[in-house]
């Protein structure tokens, strides 16, 4: 099932689409579904950023392929970082190159996103904790983020957190391919079998260090292959089965 928030530019609701056509929920989408017995067809609407999160709870150097490519040690345990809610785009949105920064990223990635209240959940119960999965850019400052140490700055600005373009509640995170093209070409070409600490670690490890709640996005870390992007560039994350994520990089 594939779960999507939409606008007909006078109103905003949450769906399921089926083909090109979308079937309205009634409702919140974090209890049991209820359609409205409406449908709208998805070429009238624009797709927006498919929840709301509270918070992103991302993952760094999370596949072994990318922590060789940054030549760091493989981490001992989750290293965690959080983008703010105001960084959120959705699909077909536009990423802001910010001036301050002369080296932006792509980094394509698997998100997961929260269903109910999760707090010191064990890693057996943690996909118990999951509506569904949905694809992440987790757009990156490169040069900040060196130059500062944290990442706040670096990972935070507004436009750097592109989710969308479902919500995918069927599919296996233990193995599912993550991809990126810049304008076209293929970037990235990784899966989550390559992941150091499992969606289900993830989850479970978190929820001991802060409540996730309904429409948290977690975001599983990004495989080998990152690079810069520049205004004038398309940027897609793919991940079958969700589909496709693309944005466009402006000057802000």
């Amino acid at each position: 099932m594939k779960i999507v928030r939409f606008t007909t530019g006078e109103k905003t609701g949450y769906g399921v689409l089926e083909k090109q056509s979308i079937k309205v929920i009634q409702g919140s989408i974090f209890r049991s579904l209820r359609y409205s017995g409406v449908s709208v067809r998805l070429k009238d609407v624009k797709l927006l950023a498919p929840c709301l999160p509270s918070k992103i709870v991302c993952l760094g150097l999370n596949y072994r392929s990318h922590a060789a490519e940054a030549k760091q040690e493989v981490p001992k345990a989750p290293l965690l970082f959080l983008k703010p809610p105001t960084a959120v785009i959705g699909p077909e949105d536009k990423i802001n190159y910010p001036e301050m920064s002369q080296r932006v990223d792509y980094e394509g990635e698997l998100g997961v996103v929260i269903k109910k209240k999760a707090s010191h959940v064990s890693e057996a119960d943690a996909l118990d904790y999951v509506l569904g999965y949905t694809c992440f850019n987790d757009v990156t400052a490169r040069d900040l983020q060196s130059r500062d140490g944290q990442w706040t700055r670096a990972k935070g600005f507004d436009t750097f957190a592109a989710v969308g373009p479902c919500i995918e509640t069927d599919l296996d995170p233990v193995n599912t391919p993550v991809e990126t093209y810049l304008n076209g070409e293929l970037k990235q070409k990784g899966n989550t079998r390559d992941l150091i600490f499992s969606v289900r670690t993830v989850i479970s490890f978190i929820s001991q260090v802060m409540t996730l709640l309904p429409g948290d996005v977690i975001a599983t870390g990004t495989p080998d292959g990152i690079g810069p992007m520049k205004p004038g560039d398309t940027v897609e994350i793919k991940i079958a089965p969700i589909g496709t994520l693309r944005n466009y990089v402006i000057n802000k």
